[in-house]
């Protein structure tokens, strides 16, 4: 009997007929039973007379399965399986957890802290391998990246392989995918997978403008390519569905289009992997129940509605959803407005972020002399930005929470953690010398007398330096809980520090 881990990947392989299409031919599915529950699992051709039908276990034991299809040799097989404790490194799907942030499906928190490398997987197998080695090496544990190529700025090349059987740029069979880009793509997911890293995959973008016709296959193509790809790609563990990026730039779609799409990606997907949609100009109906959090673009420069603290928060309070600033600019030097934030600029969004309790994407988008870029392409990074995202990300993970909460979503704009036992307040652009030591207190329980030790973080900087004094709260007005004896924090002065406070008696 095959043994495979919980979350693992399972893969019944079959010989079957290869003559005709096989790809709309054939129809072949597994049921999966384990006490009293079944899952249809869609299968798909994967060339050469093969066909494949992928599980992930979910629940450990014996699980059965027999299959169905048209075809006679394809039909009524049976076996069986026994689903064992996963490895030390599966922690399984990543979910929603606590409404606004995630973990893993073992319970283990997960901060998304991740980086845009759109059309990485369609370039040179060096320049490949060479992204990988930067991921290996750097925080990012979450990876936006397109299915389809891209035919933008600074990213015209065309890739070695194509998702269809026809001929670049744009005479393709809609109805017959290429297994050789798939397996290609699948490979590139699973060492992801291996680095712990999420494969955030965008499944469709405007970026194509009619080069390939990608953007413009119609509907009845674009189930075909949503129903194999979520066949051969639902049973890992690290994939998120991206339905599109900036969807209202894609003009050959309306928004019937995309409910269409989101509806039938998560009705297909038996195992429930995050579903998130992107914007351009105009903010999706994240309402929609389909889709477990929200990827949002906002204005890229200072001023914007997405600088300013307590502003990135709104979206999280009109959507009772996780808030994945998932475009914000990039740190880079290219004259668009998007592609040329400081370094400072970037890491200050990261933390503004954080304290309101959402989440940010980096991107990096410098010019290079062969458009090497990592936004577009990978390669490696220049930027300032990654080791002070990964000092925020271990900060965020020292917390010991599931993620950092506002603390007062009305009033206190600056701070988050959890209240009565950790404080995490950050200043941006501000250039304090004293904090006035001052806690909520309104609708909060803290005992007279509890003591907190306050430390000094210089997020630029990286160091992190303690008071040495502790405080005490001896007083409380209906709002603030204070400490009479030693009522201030002293601050070097400078932009973005942030102070972090903990309870210790």
């Amino acid at each position: 009997m095959n043994e495979i881990e919980r979350w693992g990947f399972f893969e019944l392989s079959l010989d079957g007929p290869s003559d005709g299409n096989p790809f709309t031919d054939i129809s072949l599915s597994a049921v999966f039973s384990q006490d009293n529950k079944a899952l249809k699992i869609n299968g798909f051709y994967d060339g050469n007379g093969i066909y494949k039908i992928r599980f992930m276990p979910t629940k450990e034991g014996n699980w059965s399965y027999t299959t169905e299809s048209n075809c006679e040799e394809l039909n009524n097989i049976s076996g069986d399986m026994l689903c064992i404790s996963p490895s030390e490194n599966n922690h399984g799907l990543v979910q929603v957890h606590n409404q606004y942030h995630f973990a893993y499906a073992d319970g283990t928190p997960f901060f998304p802290f991740g980086t845009t490398c759109y059309a990485w997987v369609h370039q040179s197998r060096e320049l490949q391998e060479q992204t990988l080695e930067t991921l290996k090496n750097n925080c990012f544990n979450k990876v936006r990246m397109c299915v389809f190529p891209k035919s933008y700025s600074n990213n015209s090349n065309e890739p070695e392989l194509y998702p269809f059987e026809g001929t670049a740029p744009c005479d393709w069979d809609f109805t017959k995918f290429n297994p050789e880009f798939f397996r290609h793509l699948e490979q590139q997911i699973l060492k992801l997978m291996e680095l712990g890293i999420e494969a955030d995959l965008i499944l469709f973008h405007p970026y194509d403008k009619g080069h390939w016709g990608f953007d413009s296959m119609g509907r009845e193509a674009d189930d075909r390519y949503l129903n194999y790809i979520i066949a051969r790609l639902s049973s890992f563990r690290n994939v998120w569905w991206s339905m599109a990026n900036e969807y209202d730039y894609v003009k050959e779609k309306c928004k019937e289009d995309w409910d269409h799409y989101i509806e039938l990606t998560a009705k297909n997907d038996c195992f429930h992997h995050l579903l998130s949609i992107h914007q351009g100009d105009v903010l999706y109906d994240h309402w929609n129940p389909n889709i477990t959090h929200a990827s949002i673009q906002l204005g890229t420069l200072r001023g914007t509605v997405s600088a300013g603290m307590g502003r990135l928060k709104l979206l999280r309070d009109a959507y009772h959803k996780p808030v994945i600033y998932d475009e914000v600019g990039y740190e880079g030097n290219l004259i668009q407005r998007w592609g040329h934030l400081s370094a400072e600029e970037l890491v200050d969004k990261f933390w503004q972020s954080i304290i309101s309790g959402t989440y940010t994407t980096h991107g990096e988008t410098f010019t290079h002399p062969e458009d090497i870029i990592w936004w577009a392409k990978g390669g490696t990074l220049r930027g300032k930005s990654p080791k002070r995202i990964e000092f925020l990300k271990n900060i965020v993970k020292d917390s010991g929470l599931y993620g950092l909460e506002p603390l007062d979503r009305w009033w206190v704009i600056d701070g988050a953690g959890k209240n009565g036992s950790y404080y995490l307040y950050y200043f941006s652009y501000e250039k304090p010398e004293k904090w006035k030591f001052e806690l909520p207190a309104f609708k909060i329980d803290v005992p007279m007398g509890a003591k907190f030790k306050v430390e000094i973080i210089d997020t630029w900087n990286m160091t992190i330096t303690p008071v040495e004094e502790l405080y005490e709260i001896t007083d409380k007005d209906r709002y603030h809980y204070t400490c009479s004896y030693n009522p201030t924090v002293t601050l070097p002065g400078r932009e973005f520090i942030a102070l972090r406070i903990k309870r210790v008696s």
